[in-house]
């Protein structure tokens, strides 16, 4: 059964820094595509990703993340990683991880998602 749990999130302040982890553990050949989501307070979860990495570790942005946040991942340690330096109150949300079989232009399947980690960013 694949796993995701998320962990790093937390209190901070606007223009400091926070890195999020997520350990995925029961995944074989179908975690190709790791990605972090995000739920602002009172809205819907984001269809579009905050940051995405591919096995290769190809790595795409949402463009308001572009700079700002860093995706990476550890084959090793089967984590991945989300950077986030330069936060904003308006980045205060729930982050959440997913992994799904990567195709071209998303995914082949549904995937999984961990519960999610709370970012709150103070003015």
């Amino acid at each position: 059964q694949v796993q995701l749990v998320e962990s790093g999130g937390g209190l901070v302040q606007a223009g400091g820094s926070l890195r999020l982890s997520c350990a995925v553990s029961g995944c074989t050949f179908g975690c190709s595509r790791m990605a972090w989501f995000r739920q602002a307070p009172g809205k819907e979860r984001e269809r579009a990703f905050v940051a995405a990495i591919g096995l290769n570790g190809a790595t795409e942005y949402a463009a308001s993340m572009k700079g700002r946040f860093s995706i990476s991942r550890d084959h090793a340690k089967n984590t991945v990683y989300l950077e986030m330096n330069s936060l904003k109150p308006e980045d205060t949300a729930i982050y959440y991880c997913h992994t799904c079989v990567a195709v071209v232009g998303g995914c082949a399947n549904a995937g999984y998602w961990g519960q999610g980690t709370q970012v709150t960013v103070s003015p």
